[in-house]
């Protein structure tokens, strides 16, 4: 595995460990949850997030199936209308890459008022668009030496960056509209960014239950939604949260640095709702754009499976070892003569000393790790080739054959396994 791998997925298991200290005054448990920690920073910015209602957000461990979640709480909210649950049913069966699964929503009054919390699922270590793109630090003045902060002065995004999140955005919001359902929260703060280019649609369904209103047609929601994803993009093209403000400025920095395709799909979206205009027009007319993004995850999807190939390996070393725990010198055994140093579990014996506790001329340890490795690996494998098994005395000597040493290991464990039952 490589090493930049390797201390993401680190960092990811640390960060679902993480447990609050004390002294937070977090309730113990809500609902069938526990274990909280908060994600974000409390702030009074967030409380027009949500139709103006103050929100906040946790992690927890799910006491059912011990998996971790993100609770999101809709602070001082008095439900008022049962039947907005309805839509979190149809929610909870979208199961897509793109998008944040929603499990459940439930009121609660565990942090001592009248909460709504919607359930979803937990990405570690999880930023938004926001956050990775519109938050910048600032830059030393030439002049003055003073910090100024200028987010038009930024580099802009990759132009395949952009349309690797257009074609990710689009596939989401296609599920989501399959399902006679909208976005409705489509923003950079609310697309979560959990990879390298990866994103995934945050904080579906909580305003379909705290904004809940039946004389609204999800027609109309669906078409904000692609206003809002033409928004979304103006302000990525432009490296600016308020590209929007200035649509002639915006369309000029769009120009100068991307294709005329990005352009057109940017007009595309923030244009007037009309019955022709859906999701499935960005895949008709900007296909090619997105086949090469299938392209390239497919080429990250094989890179990915080759370094599970190696885990695969290690896994198989793992079982081998275990067994040689499980078998090797088990003290409830030292009477019995068929589990003393004869037969096969002598050979199995002898095979760990020569695999771990080799010596030089002058009786040193030897500790030859490609040794070991080549040894479990032929073992696994059950190769014919004959190695000599000496006792540690020097008294007496056993050609076998790897093949050999492992049915000595699996008749030894298989005698194990129906004592045990």
């Amino acid at each position: 595995m490589s090493d930049h791998l390797r201390e993401e997925l680190q960092k990811r298991s640390e960060a679902i460990s993480t447990t609050a200290p004390a002294g937070l005054g977090l309730p113990d448990e809500v609902h069938v949850y526990h274990s909280l920690y908060p994600l974000e920073p409390g702030g009074p910015e967030r409380r027009k997030w949500f139709g103006g209602w103050a929100s906040s957000v946790y992690k927890a461990t799910s006491k059912i199936d011990g998996s971790p979640v993100t609770l999101r709480r809709i602070e001082g909210f008095r439900l008022m209308h049962e039947i907005a649950f309805s839509t979190v049913e149809s929610w909870n069966k979208i199961h897509h890459p793109n998008v944040v699964a929603l499990r459940e929503a439930f009121t609660t009054r565990a942090f001592n008022d009248h909460s709504l919390v919607f359930a979803h699922d937990y990405h570690p270590n999880a930023q938004t668009l926001a956050s990775v793109h519109f938050v910048h630090k600032p830059a030393p003045s030439s002049r003055t030496g003073r910090s100024h902060h200028n987010p038009g002065s930024q580099p802009h995004i990759e132009e395949q960056v952009i349309w690797s999140y257009v074609s990710q955005i689009a596939s989401g919001m296609k599920e989501i509209h399959a399902h006679h359902l909208a976005i409705r929260t489509l923003d950079a703060s609310k697309v979560l960014v959990t990879g390298k280019n990866r994103i995934r649609i945050n904080c579906c369904g909580i305003l379909d239950v705290v904004s809940y209103d039946p004389r609204q047609s999800v027609e109309a929601y669906q078409q904000e939604d692609l206003v809002s994803f033409g928004k979304l993009l103006f302000a990525l093209c432009c490296n600016n949260p308020s590209a929007m403000n200035n649509l002639p400025k915006s369309l000029e920095i769009i120009a100068r640095h991307y294709s005329g395709d990005l352009k057109n799909l940017a007009l595309f979206l923030i244009s007037k709702p009309n019955p022709n205009k859906n999701v499935d027009h960005i895949f008709e007319k900007f296909g090619a754009k997105l086949a090469a993004q299938l392209g390239a995850a497919q080429v990250y999807a094989d890179q990915l499976e080759g370094e599970l190939m190696g885990e695969l390996e290690n896994g198989r070393l793992v079982r081998l070892l275990c067994k040689f725990g499980f078998i090797n010198e088990r003290p409830e055994f030292n009477h019995e003569p068929q589990w003393s140093d004869t037969g096969d579990r002598y050979i199995i014996k002898l095979f760990r000393d020569y695999v771990f506790h080799q010596v030089d001329e002058a009786g040193n340890p030897v500790l030859n790790l490609t040794h070991v490795l080549t040894c479990l690996n032929k073992l696994d494998a059950g190769v014919d080739e004959r190695i000599m098994l000496v006792s540690r005395d020097e008294r007496n000597c056993l050609v076998v054959s790897y093949k050999e040493v492992k049915s000595c290991i699996d008749a030894a464990f298989g005698e194990l396994a129906r004592r045990s039952r």
